[in-house]
């Protein structure tokens, strides 16, 4: 008897990870295993980047913190732990954009926490 194969679902699986690496360069788009690895490795790629992407913006949004909090005579940890200190919740993602798009605004939380 005949080895049983299903050639239609073996077809429609690589069909559909063929079309996932369309747009790769040379064999990585047309041969099944070249295609397959580098898929894969893409993957683990895209993974471990969105966490490493949220890593990046923490650090930047920490520069430009301290960059805005030195023109008031502060650095970043001084107004950090001012902010705490005085029960003022705002994220680092917020104060960035403060810092960046509305000096004014980022001013007067500088001023909030100074008094006293």
């Amino acid at each position: 008897m005949p080895r049983s194969v299903n050639k239609v679902a073996s077809r429609r699986k690589r069909k559909k990870l063929l079309k996932k690496a369309k747009g790769y360069f040379g064999a990585r788009k047309n041969l099944w295993t070249v295609a397959k690895n580098a898929w894969e490795k893409g993957q683990t790629y895209a993974y471990r980047d969105r966490r490493t992407k949220k890593r990046n913006f923490r650090g930047l949004w920490i520069m430009r913190i301290n960059a805005a909090a030195r023109q008031y005579g502060m650095n970043y940890s001084q107004l950090m732990g001012k902010l705490n200190q005085k029960n003022i919740k705002i994220n680092r993602k917020v104060l960035a954009d403060l810092a960046m798009n509305e000096p004014d605004a980022f001013k007067a939380v500088v001023d909030s926490i100074k008094k006293k």
